[in-house]
């Protein structure tokens, strides 16, 4: 397996399992397992950052282009209408 495939492997993964961390904690009524999961929820989402900001460095993975402001305010003007 190339190394490429491993880091989009292990991005997919991290990026579902912050889909389940955000609907656990969404969903606890406890406020110590709400704590937990948040904490664990933030340290995936550094996680998920570094990596991707390492498979951006390699060209494992290209960002979409930057918004132009424009484009920004277009949408917000849709959106509040």
């Amino acid at each position: 397996m190339q190394d490429k495939d491993m880091v989009n492997d292990v991005l997919s993964m991290v990026n579902a399992s912050l889909t389940g961390y955000a609907m656990a904690i969404a969903e606890s009524n406890n406020p110590q397992l709400r704590q937990t999961l948040t904490q664990i929820r933030n340290a995936d989402e550094q996680f998920q950052f570094q990596l991707c900001q390492k498979a951006i460095q390699k060209g494992y993975y290209k960002p979409a282009k930057q918004a132009d402001q424009s484009d920004i305010q277009q949408y917000k003007s849709q959106l509040s209408s």
